[in-house]
């Protein structure tokens, strides 16, 4: 550009031409010297212009390992990036620029980068901020500050996992918190925190997805979760009232970040299988048995032996994909990404997709006004089995009996009285349409700066269509290779249900936040929360609906079979929240929430709960006497006390309601009549939940080994449970709901990490973290001493009462096996008819009877100690990471194996060849089992186990390599989920879900599967 000064021909003066290369004053042209003097002023300008360069480098902590999603920056402008999750980043950036970089809970740092291309950084922690922000409620704050127990855990730490829901991702991985999972697809899981503190009015967690409350995720994609926050006593949780009682688990989704916008994508894909099974007797081994159990039994010519499980069960897929941009400029902040999920069980025909889309959103439109949104719409198509019958006719049907010749089935029922499981499945088809809106929308305003007002609007929406075809079929040659038995649908039926539910909650808040003298931190929340639900659902059946798919309407059935029915339901709260937080010299802290509730659940006079909290806390590593020391970095006391209420019953639980147009003859003539159906105690109340927590919190070696350690002491009053009444009062159960009991759950929970490098090298860093929970839980003030009993098979099998862990097993206790008649005489008279070689049981009561009143307990499966085990190692671009999972000294119940219909019911191979014979006389399994049998102590095994819950392997691309393909990050991985179980268990699982008082039973789970697969995470520029 400046040798154009040279050519002759150019105007006598030249402006403007010489300020592109830096000049501004207007250069007149005379002689050969101005040139001259003009060239070497616009070569020196253009000399001192910055020129653009590629800056690549990593990011590391204070123990050497990446940090992954630092906010790097050149300072004065909008363009930015963040680190992989490994630490490294790359950004484009003037050669005499400054880089700005900046982590929650780090301290900032801002570093020339004088013309280097590589720049590492050695982020130090905050430490007057140690420790990551967590969400409290309405808020945040530093972990360091809290004086309630919050645990968080990170996005990054579950995003590559092959699970639908993120509580699946977090087994093993929080102190006090229990996990049990469900090897259905779409199915959720059962979370308690701190025990179970309910046992009719619900004791699931509320979820809290960006301000939307829930109790239910499985529409939430993992790849969208920045941040999970487990709000576990209390304190911690009372800003939630009512909503609160049994703990909080708080999700924040991605936001933009600033800087360019950012592509990502994600994938896994692998499969899935049966973790563990149970073998069953081979075709000769049965023949065997039935030769003693039921000789005249006559054996079907059949070679081979036809393994059920086989038969149901297959290898199936599961593939997740996420897709995202994001980005930020100085007043806009945005996130948007689509999910596509899908999970084919590992039972024949069971299939999962979900197809989930999220915006979020914030605009600032000013330095006092900032608007922002969070929506998420998901849509499930879901296609389950009937598992109930088909898993429990897996166990018990014969082996030698075909499964299916061509179109035509084997009979087992013929046989044996059981259907066949391969049937039971594939004349089912059960399927289910699913869309859900989450959406928050929200107005900060900050009149001045340390007041901010919030307004926020969150709706929850969900429509389900389920439909359900059973074929028909009959028991001849047609369907079967043999006609006969029992399996057969006369008539096929046609069901259908709709589900709709619409929640909002308004949430109006004001936060002032201030510090003072530099000595007094003060933050104060008032607020209020207006929410209302509705509920409605419809289901309506016929018969004879043909069997083509395109007809499967209800207006083809038969109008004379229709069965329709039809209820709804409306509740709604009135909220008033306050919390104070305080802070006196960064170390001395005070804590306090107050929240009034007013629940439309309970009657007038019953519906308002007042539910206080009061935590302390004491950072004694900043006082003057620990100054210095350089084996103890941090060390925080903290108490708390709060109450919690808890209102999870049905809307009309208090409201007598009778069923109208009930046929009835009056004077000979029939008329329309109505009955009352339940009896309701009009004076039903708050369960309350009131909770003590003391702990202590540590850091040592430079903040390498940290830690806590808490005791916990928490009771719920008034707990809700069924009494029973006089038969003459017309109930049709004789039962009504009534608060007659309280619940404990004492314990003690402690969490361990260490997380440090391998040397002096930051290539090598590996951390390992333990953590156990010590739980007491026990029934008192039981109304009168009336026990609650469920589960079971030939009765129940669970009986919850004062002094005993809730969903108590209460069984005989099987004792050995009588070996001889004399035995059997000499004995106590047993009422149960024993044979020799049946199970002998112990007269408890010592009254010389053995019948249902010797029974007594032998623990539950609420698991007295629970722990996980996390680790990991990094050496430079690859990691590893692996989670433990684990229960002891708790009891499952192996009811499958004593549901017996028939004699010739299939066996396990070792109960085949271990059973009692005149040959073989031991004293551990009986004979036979029989359909008869009590319940007891036989059946009873210990619940312990400890699985590998996760596995990861990946490895991350240098960003050197990724320059010519636009990307800033690649990384790929293999995981594996539930990849062993070690246990005594002889069962498919100790993991068995189900409800407060039947827990631990197993019957027709559905299997726990592992799941093998691969991945990638890959950013774009």
């Amino acid at each position: 550009m400046v040798s154009l000064l040279h050519f002759p021909g150019l105007p006598r003066c030249v402006k403007q031409l010489t300020a592109l290369a830096g000049l501004g004053a207007v250069l007149c042209a005379g002689s050969a010297p101005a040139y001259a003097t003009a060239e070497s002023a616009a070569i020196a300008a253009l000399a001192q212009t910055p020129a653009d360069i590629t800056v690549t480098g990593r990011v590391i902590d204070e123990t050497g390992g990446g940090l992954p999603g630092v906010n790097v920056v050149v300072k004065g402008t909008s363009n930015g990036t963040s680190t992989d999750p490994e630490g490294r980043y790359t950004i484009t950036a003037p050669d005499n620029g400054t880089l700005v970089f900046s982590f929650v809970g780090y301290n900032p740092q801002e570093v020339a980068i004088g013309g280097r291309t590589t720049i590492d950084i050695n982020l130090a922690p905050n430490t007057q901020a140690l420790g990551e922000v967590v969400v409290t409620g309405y808020g945040t704050q530093s972990k360091r500050d809290l004086t309630g127990a919050v645990a968080r855990v990170e996005g990054t730490e579950i995003v590559n996992q092959p699970v639908q829901t993120a509580t699946q991702a977090l087994q093993g991985k929080i102190a006090g918190v229990q996990i049990t999972n469900n090897g259905a697809p779409n199915s959720q899981p059962v979370v308690r925190i701190r025990g179970t503190g309910t046992l009719l009015a619900g004791a699931n967690p509320l979820y809290v997805v960006d301000g939307v409350q829930t109790t239910d995720i499985r529409n939430l994609s993992n790849a969208d979760i920045a941040t999970i926050d487990v709000l576990k006593d209390a304190s911690a949780a009372a800003i939630y009232g009512v909503r609160g009682a049994n703990g909080v688990i708080i999700i924040t989704t991605k936001q933009g970040k600033e800087g360019k916008p950012v592509l990502s994508y994600s994938a896994t894909g692998g499969f899935k299988q049966a973790a563990r099974l149970v073998d069953m007797a081979s075709a000769d081994q049965y023949v065997n048995y039935l030769g003693d159990v039921s000789p005249t039994t006559n054996i079907p010519d059949f070679s081979g032996t036809t393994n059920w499980y086989d038969e149901i069960l297959r290898r199936s897929t599961f593939q997740n994909h996420n897709l995202a941009v994001s980005g930020a400029s100085e007043n806009v902040r945005y996130y948007f990404s689509g999910n596509l999920l899908q999970d084919d069980g590992i039972v024949i025909n069971n299939r999962f997709k979900r197809l989930t889309v999220r915006s979020n959103t914030a605009f600032d439109l000013s330095d006092k006004v900032t608007i922002s949104s969070q929506a998420s719409f998901s849509h499930a198509n879901t296609r389950d089995v009937n598992i109930g019958a088909a898993y429990g006719n897996a166990y018990r049907a014969s082996p030698i009996i075909a499964a299916k010749m061509g179109d035509r089935y084997g009979n087992t029922s013929a046989f044996g009285n059981v259907g066949n499981p391969l049937l039971d499945i594939e004349k089912n088809n059960n399927k289910s349409l699913e869309n859900r809106l989450q959406s928050t929308f929200a107005v900060d305003v900050k009149p001045v700066t340390a007041l901010t007002l919030r307004s926020a609007i969150n709706l929850d929406l969900n429509y389900n269509n389920r439909r359900v075809y059973d074929y028909q079929y009959r028991n001849d040659e047609v369907t079967f290779l043999t006609s006969g038995g029992n399996q057969r649908v006369d008539r096929s039926n046609l069901n259908v249900t709709q589900n709709n539910n619409f929640r909002y909650l308004w949430e109006n808040t004001a936060t002032f936040q201030q510090r003072f003298l530099d000595k007094h931190d003060l933050t104060v929340l008032v607020g209020t929360v207006v929410e209302q639900g509705f509920d409605n659902q419809f289901s309506a059946a016929r018969r004879d609906v043909p069997v083509d798919p395109n007809q499967w309407y209800l207006n083809a059935g038969d109008p004379n079979s229709s069965v329709n029915a039809s209820e709804a339901s409306k509740d709604s709260r009135l909220s008033y929240l306050g919390r104070i937080n305080y802070a006196f010299l960064d170390r001395y802290l005070f804590t306090t929430n107050l929240r009034h509730d007013a629940t439309s659940r309970f009657n007038r006079d019953r519906r308002n709960g007042f539910f206080p909290s009061v935590g302390l806390g004491w950072v004694i590593s900043d006082e003057a006497f620990l100054k210095g020391n350089t084996i103890l970095n941090f060390l925080k006391l903290r108490a708390s006390y709060g109450q919690l209420g808890n209102d999870q019953i049905p809307a009309n639980s208090y409201i007598v309601t009778a069923n109208a147009n009930i046929p009835y003859v009056f004077n000979g003539q029939p008329v329309l009549g109505a009955t009352i159906t339940d009896i309701k105690d009009q004076d039903v109340r708050w369960e309350t939940t009131t909770e003590y927590d003391f702990a202590v919190e540590f850091g040592l070696l430079d903040n390498r080994l940290t830690g806590e350690v808490t005791y916990y002491d928490k009771t719920t009053s008034d707990a809700l449970i069924p009494i029973n009444i006089p038969g003459i009062l017309g109930d049709p159960n004789n039962q009504f709901i009534t608060n007659a009991a309280d619940i404990t759950n004492q314990g003690v929970e402690a969490a361990l990490n260490w997380r440090t490098n391998i040397g002096e090298s930051p290539d090598w860093s590996y951390n390992i973290g333990v953590n156990a929970t010590f739980n007491k839980n026990r029934i008192a003030e039981l109304n009168g001493g009336q026990a609650l009993f469920a589960g079971g098979v030939n009765g129940t099998v669970t009986r919850s009462d004062n002094g005993v862990a809730a969903g108590s097993f209460y069984l005989l206790d099987a004792i050995g096996v009588y070996q001889s008649a004399d035995e059997i005489v000499s004995g106590p008279r047993s009422t149960f008819d024993p044979k020799v070689g049946d199970l002998k049981y112990a007269d408890k009561n010592g009254d010389g009877v053995v019948d249902l009143l010797d029974r007594s307990y032998f623990g539950s499966y609420q698991p007295p100690i629970y722990y996980g085990i996390n680790g990991g190692l990094n050496f430079r671009n690859v990691d590893f990471s692996f989670v433990f999972s684990g229960n002891l000294n708790n009891k499952v119940y192996n009811a499958k194996k004593q549901a017996r219909n028939a004699s010739t019911d299939n066996v396990e191979a070792s109960f085949a060849d271990d059973r009692w014979t005149a040959t073989n006389p031991t004293n551990s399994d009986p004979r036979a089992l029989i359909s008869s049998m009590p319940n007891s102590t036989y059946f009873l095994e210990s619940g312990s186990f400890m699985r590998l819950t996760n596995v990861v392997v990946g490895y991350t691309v240098p960003v050197a390599a990724l320059e010519r393909f636009r990307m800033t990050s690649f990384r790929v991985f293999a995981a594996a989920q539930n990849v062993f179980t070690v246990t005594n268990y002889s069962g498919f699982t100790p993991e068995l879900a189900g409800g407060p008082l039947d827990s631990g039973i197993e019957l027709n789970s559905y299997p726990i599967s592992r799941t093998i697969t691969l991945g990638l995470n890959v950013n774009f520029k």
